[in-house]
């Protein structure tokens, strides 16, 4: 097993944990009471904060500033000898969400040349969804000069017999315990072992043997596609911008060692088939939008009903909140039908989209003046791996793996320099 390896994997020495850990860069979008939340948290304290963008602030005015910032404090802890270096570790991960759920996963790193974010790409890893190519180069400036990388990636594995994951917990013991943290802003608790090279070994062989191409074929019922062992589950754009700043690297004829850190990215493999992990939809809230208008244009565009025949969507407006059905749908799935039209519209209307987790906040925002929320129903998670092999890629923003601060907290790092 070549595509996913030990790490040398930086994690804080004796720093407050809590006020270290903060939630995945791409949450919490709209709701910057959030993030001035976890400003007042953190204060002056050594944190991941100080070493990502929330993307609420990408479009920001000072967010060159702000880079910089990140860039320096990156040397700062470095040179502060704030890390500790787990060399050419793996680190078993429990994970324990609000609702007492125990998500269990694996970080390594992952060879960047077994992976393509391109639909009907046939690499070991790929993209669930499709991937927006304009939000890359923002992100490649956050990345390009950073010296660590902090991983909210997580990638899944289809393993039905939950036999390489879900079984870690008999063979770590408080000895290999490397972290024990509660996680700020409802994140629940995390612990992290060091995984011996026995259980590392059998892992990865394992991982070969899901990864066998007549196991593959024979098990998706399909012939001459190229294997697929790991789907994107999250942090797809963060994976996507360490890909095309690898291959930035490597049209510029950089040096074998800068080519050599670049090539790989850390993440958190975790079984799809998992009783904590639960796929939860991703909803849509567009802004500044003539309400009237957009359900005009909507009508035009499908012929919508509320009789309950066709493809589902909730909309929230000021005045509406009602189901609406599409009877004539141009995708496989109600998110990709309803996102076809908003590309659209939005396309020839004034307006912007934002994508958002949790029922309760996009009814919220889409209560406000001259906005609209749409609930979508969930995907169902047993389809995933066979719809990325045959389609390619679902519509982009399909699905989330959980709440908002279910998602990955930032706390482990790789040098990338």
């Amino acid at each position: 097993m070549k595509t996913f390896t030990t790490a040398d994997i930086l994690i804080p020495k004796n720093e407050n944990m809590k006020k270290w850990c903060v939630v995945a860069c791409d949450q919490y979008t709209s709701e910057p009471s959030y993030w001035s939340e976890v400003e007042s948290i953190v204060g002056d304290n050594p944190s991941t904060l100080r070493l990502t963008l929330p993307e609420i602030y990408l479009e920001d005015d000072d967010v060159s500033e702000r880079i910089k910032k990140i860039n320096e404090t990156m040397s700062d802890y470095l040179d502060k000898g704030i890390f500790k270096t787990l060399e050419n570790s793996m680190i078993y991960v429990e994970r324990t969400t609000l609702d007492g759920r125990v998500r269990k996963g694996i970080i390594g790193k992952i060879d960047l040349e077994d992976y393509d974010y391109n639909k009907g790409s046939e690499t070991m890893v790929r993209a669930t969804e499709k991937t927006v190519i304009e939000r890359i180069p923002p992100r490649m400036k956050v990345r390009e000069n950073a010296l660590i990388e902090l991983p909210h990636i997580m990638l899944l594995i289809d393993d039905e017999k939950k036999d390489i994951i879900d079984n870690l917990d008999k063979v770590v013991t408080k000895d290999e315990m490397v972290y024990d943290v509660d996680l700020m802003q409802k994140g629940g608790h995390i612990t992290g072992y060091k995984l011996k090279d026995e259980n590392v070994n059998d892992i990865l062989s394992k991982l070969d043997a899901l990864a066998d191409k007549n196991v593959f074929e024979d098990k998706y019922g399909v012939s001459d596609k190229g294997v697929l062992l790991f789907a994107v589950g999250d942090g797809n754009h963060s994976l996507a911008t360490a890909k095309a700043t690898y291959n930035k690297l490597k049209e510029s004829n950089a040096s074998l060692d800068v080519l050599n850190k670049a090539r790989y990215a850390l993440v958190e493999v975790v079984n799809l088939h998992s009783d904590a992990l639960e796929f939860e939809p991703i909803h849509r809230v567009l802004f500044d939008i003539d309400t009237d208008d957009f359900m005009r244009e909507l009508n035009k565009y499908y012929d919508i009903n509320k009789t309950k025949t066709g493809q589902k969507i909730h909309i929230i407006t000021k005045g509406i909140d009602e189901d609406f059905y599409i009877d004539n749908p141009k995708s496989n799935l109600a998110v990709g039908s309803i996102q076809l039209f908003i590309d659209e519209y939005l396309e020839n209307h004034k307006g912007r989209v934002d994508y958002i987790h949790g029922d309760d906040v996009t009814r919220s925002l889409g209560k406000k003046e001259n906005n609209i929320g749409i609930l979508l129903p969930k995907m169902e998670k047993n389809d995933l791996f066979k719809t990325v092999i045959l389609d390619g890629a679902l519509p982009r923003k399909t699905f989330s793996m959980g709440h908002s601060y279910d998602k990955r907290y930032y706390l482990e790092a790789r040098k990338i320099r």
